[in-house]
C-alpha cells in the first residue's frame, strides 16, 4: 500500500514538473520568436512598399494605353 502511494506521489510530481517545464519557454526561444516577429513585420512593410510601386506603375501603363487609344482613333 505504501509503495503504491509512493509511486503515485512520485508519478504525480514528475507529471507536474513536466507540465511546468513545458509551459515556461526559455529566454532563448522567446528571443528567437521576437526576432521572427520583427522579421515578418519588416517583410510586410516591404511588401506594402512593393505593392504601392506596382500600383503606381500599373496606373502609368493604364494612362499610356488610354493615350495610345485616343491617338490611334484620331489617326483613322
Amino acid at each position: 500500500m505504501k509503495r503504491i502511494l509512493l509511486v503515485l506521489l512520485l508519478a504525480g510530481t514528475l507529471l507536474v514538473m513536466s507540465f511546468s517545464a513545458a509551459q515556461t519557454p526559455d529566454a532563448n526561444q522567446e528571443q528567437k520568436l521576437l526576432a521572427l516577429i520583427k522579421e515578418v513585420q519588416t517583410q510586410q512593410a516591404q511588401l506594402a512598399q512593393n505593392q504601392t510601386k506596382i500600383e503606381e506603375k500599373l496606373a502609368e501603363v493604364a494612362e499610356t494605353v488610354r493615350s495610345a487609344r485616343i491617338y490611334s482613333k484620331r489617326g483613322k
